[in-house]
């Protein structure tokens, strides 16, 4: 790639060839003499620019390449040995191979970053260095899928040695019971607790659920909402010191068997670190546990990666900034509603900004914000905690969930005297969040008047581009999804392979619904019309359903048309009702 004219600089190569205007490049340097940091972070967390387009300029100011992406197949793992995964994190960077004059070619996302350059040349050798420009997000992926990989032997090698261990340690047991947690026992019981752990990070799993039954002890993962068996049933006599170990992980009471149990896990797997939620119920058989497996990073906070078109993501953004009123995100348990109401919060917020959480309980941590954990034992409900807040001088206040009246009020109250709230109600689509406020007895001009919009969402599974399998739908298959195409198209089906555990899918993006309350919706609203009229209505306004959205997923071969129906099943029900 040829350099645009070497004397200019970054901000003048990105006023000439992206569409970034003057104004937002002057906004993005306030931001930044405000707040310090570097130009291109403020540039991309505005909105004004994508990544790909920063990159574009950069690569051109600089003379370098760019890779559209990186993935493990494509860094040579013979040089990512010497590269410690600290330094590659810090720097953000991999090397992807010698070029024929032995010079080590290397993917980095940040060029500028250039006194690193030494300490590379150092680590391979003394051998010059060559760089291409990636984006931030691929390569801080493959950083961390790389040096799982790594280890991907090492566990499998875990596993094995913790196999061969469980005969002897059932029949020690079986002969000594009180002798549970004898170092001696525990050794095989910790590396076989830590290697599933290891084991579940590398499969992207959410959950690990350990469940006792008479004769033996099931494992499953779930993974894209999908729980599936990754090792054989483990002997029973393994239970009491698998649920010692992991309760001593989490500070709870060993002794305590009788009553259910909660804690809190703090892990670093491959350079990244992890809250782990841990929940015990004793059961018919035994202590059944679930952790659940939070990372502690933004990085699936950016709304570009959520599933968001360029038309919703740029109304969104819109309607995040505004200064007051309340912004809904509805949907059922496990639809991403926290996720997405994350993103936005990480999108405003800045030094000028003061941010207060009220959740039950806090799942993603976000720096810059103050986060209240409700504990309702001691009073510290949503309505109580809401009311409180308010006199903390926010400007954008999150609640968990409006669950009954008194929260609501007070969420009105707070939208009406200049406040931005977001907050999350369990309903199948965006008008009946309408609804379900004025059956909660909130009256209907405050919810008209306080109400700025609603985003409904769901989850669906993404196809596994190794794996996926083109076909020609039927007219009968793709009208079910409201496709009417008049000629012959192509989308894809699952089909299943190694790399998805034969499921077809790998991941999951979001579909959404996004309901703006205008003037239209607002008299509706006054009028206490039900939710299927203020649908059509908002519909008519340019509002896509649910169903709508993932049809357009569909076609673009992101997800397949079985999903689409099953994730939008009961909001085509309510709107045909």
């Amino acid at each position: 790639m040829n350099p645009i004219d070497e004397r200019l600089g970054l901000r003048e190569v990105l006023l000439r060839t992206t569409p970034l205007t003057l104004e937002q490049l002057e906004e993005a340097v306030r931001r930044q003499q405000d707040e310090g940091g570097k130009l291109t972070d403020h540039l991309l967390r505005l909105g004004f620019l994508s990544e790909d387009q920063l990159l574009g300029a950069i690569g051109s100011q600089l003379g370098l390449k760019v890779r559209s992406s990186i993935t493990p197949d494509d860094v040579d793992e013979a040089l990512a040995e010497k590269l410690p995964i600290a330094f590659a994190k810090t720097h953000g960077l991999l090397p992807i191979g010698r070029s024929d004059d032995g010079s080590v070619r290397i993917a980095i996302s940040d060029p500028y970053d250039t006194a690193c350059l030494d300490d590379l040349r150092l680590l391979f050798d003394g051998a010059d260095i060559e760089t291409e420009l990636v984006g931030r997000r691929d390569v801080m992926a493959a950083i961390n899928q790389v040096y799982d990989r790594g280890g991907a032997g090492a566990l499998d090698s875990i596993l094995e040695d913790a196999a061969d261990d469980f005969a002897a340690v059932a029949s020690e047991l079986s002969a000594e019971p009180e002798d549970l947690l004898d170092a001696d026992d525990e050794a095989p019981i910790i590396r076989l607790v830590d290697s599933l752990v290891q084991q579940a990070v590398k499969e992207r799993a959410s959950d690990i659920h350990i469940e006792p039954f008479e004769k033996e002890i099931r494992v499953r993962f779930r993974v894209d909402n999908m729980l599936y068996e990754p090792v054989s049933p483990l002997p029973k006599a393994l239970l009491p010191s698998v649920v010692s170990r992991i309760k001593i992980l989490g500070g709870l009471d060993i002794a305590e068997k009788r009553l259910p149990q909660d804690g809190r896990i703090r892990l670093k797997i491959a350079g990244r670190d992890y809250d782990v939620r841990l929940s015990t119920v004793p059961v018919a058989h035994g202590e059944r546990l679930v952790l659940r497996l939070l990372p502690r990073t933004t990085d699936m906070l950016d709304l570009e990666h959520l599933g968001f078109d360029k038309d919703k993501l740029e109304l969104w953004n819109k309607l995040i900034q505004r200064p007051n009123g309340i912004i809904l995100v509805t949907g059922p348990t496990g639809s991403g509603k926290t996720t997405t109401l994350y993103g936005a919060l990480s999108r405003v917020n800045r030094s000028d900004t003061n941010i207060i959480t009220i959740d039950d309980p806090v799942e993603i941590q976000l720096p810059g914000v103050g986060q209240i954990e409700v504990n309702p034992k001691i009073g510290l409900t949503f309505a109580a905690a809401l009311r409180t807040v308010l006199r903390q001088d926010p400007n954008v206040v999150l609640v968990g969930e409006i669950r009954d009246l008194e929260t609501a009020e007070i969420a009105i109250q707070a939208s009406l005297t200049g406040h931005l709230v977001f907050s999350t109600l369990h309903t199948n689509d965006a008008p009946s969040a309408i609804t379900r406020l004025v059956d909660m007895g909130v009256e209907s001009y405050l919810v008209a008047s306080s109400l700025a919009a609603v985003l409904a969402q769901r989850l669906v599974r993404v196809l596994c581009k190794e794996c996926r399998v083109a076909y020609e739908p039927t007219a009968e298959e793709l009208a079910e999804v409201g496709i009417r195409a008049k000629e012959k198209i192509q989308i894809y089906r699952a089909a299943g392979c190694s790399k998805c555990h034969d499921t077809g899918y790998a991941g999951r993006v979001g579909i959404f619904e996004l309901m703006i309350v205008d003037e239209a919706i607002r008299n509706l609203v006054t009028q206490n019309v039900d939710a299927k009229a203020i649908r059509r209505v908002a519909t008519e306004n340019g509002m896509q359903t649910l169903r709508v959205d993932g049809a357009r997923k569909v076609l673009s071969g992101v997800t397949s048309l079985e999903e689409v129906v099953r994730a939008t099943e009961e909001e085509e029900g309510m709107a045909a009702a």
